[in-house]
């Protein structure tokens, strides 16, 4: 028996592939955006409380969070109790900050990565700890949806899809300043919305898809911006978004990686101010460089 322990959404979707290729009995405790995301995957849930699904499983996989301390307090737990305790990371960005807990680094026994990039992150910043990757298979569902999806399926239109980050409240919560990275979430869409002109395609629409912890309402001032066709999106899932867009921006989200996937044009919006962007693909381009040479 293992004892699934998830909060914010990237991790969810990925642990959520793993349980269901699995045969082994679970039980869950789930917080934030991971209620919906395993309940659209797995139907309805029972939910049970952190300490009473440790006590009584084997061992225990979690996500990590910036969000909540759910996963952190779960590690801290799970040792109490002697269990084996395992954090399945789900991005390639502030590592470190995904363990630390009241100033205090609070690691698990293991740690599992999707793909190499992150094997090799984690294996740098964590050398006294075991690095397993493992077969990704949120990941792999994705590219088998976007290939069906492809074959039936030609856009008429050419959509910008906007991936927000709650950056700022981000910053924030893990280092006390706002601009900890030199910008913020409004800064980088603001760069993009005032640069449109660089791209050689026309711009049928804008979509802007907030973050899942993210109240739509702060992105009410896009609508200043009469000269663009911008909507707020968000009420479909982020799958059927990405596959009808032809572009990608965000700053770094892992649904740019997810866009990558999907074989779309994706680019960041991190302004120049800001730190270079974190995902270590090649293939996404910089806005701040197509303005530059534009």
């Amino acid at each position: 028996m293992v004892t699934i322990v998830c909060h914010d959404a990237g991790g969810a979707e990925l642990i959520c592939a793993w349980v269901k290729n699995q045969n082994e009995a679970y039980s869950l405790v789930l917080e934030g955006p991971a209620i919906k995301i395993f309940e659209r995957n797995l139907g309805n849930v029972n939910l049970l409380s952190l300490e009473d699904a440790i006590i009584n499983s084997n061992w225990v996989l979690c996500g990590t969070s910036w969000q909540s301390n759910l996963e952190r307090e779960t590690i801290r737990i799970a040792k109490k109790n002697k269990k084996l305790v395992i954090s399945f990371i789900d991005h390639w960005v502030n590592y470190l900050e995904r363990f630390t807990y009241n100033s205090e680094i609070v690691l698990p026994d293991k740690i599992w990565v999707g793909d190499h990039f992150a094997e090799k992150l984690a294996m740098e910043i964590f050398p006294n700890i075991e690095i397993e990757l493992k077969e990704n298979y949120y990941f792999k569902e994705l590219k088998a949806q976007f290939d069906r999806y492809n074959k039936i399926v030609k856009g008429t239109q050419n959509i910008f899809l906007y991936i927000c980050e709650p950056i700022q409240e981000h910053a924030l919560l893990q280092h006390g300043d706002e601009y900890y990275w030199g910008y913020t979430e409004f800064e980088a869409l603001n760069f993009f919305l005032n640069n449109t002109d660089v791209f050689s395609e026309k711009i049928d629409e804008i979509w802007i898809r907030p973050h899942p912890s993210e109240n739509p309402e702060k992105y009410n001032w896009v609508n200043t911006f009469s000269n663009l066709n911008i909507r707020i999106t968000g009420k479909i899932s982020l799958y059927e978004e990405i596959a009808q867009a032809s572009v990608i921006i965000g700053c770094e989200s892992m649904a740019m990686v997810v866009g990558l996937l999907a074989g779309k044009r994706v680019i960041t919006s991190i302004p120049s101010n800001g730190r270079p962007c974190s995902l270590p693909f090649s293939e996404i381009e910089y806005l701040q460089l197509l303005v530059k040479n534009g």
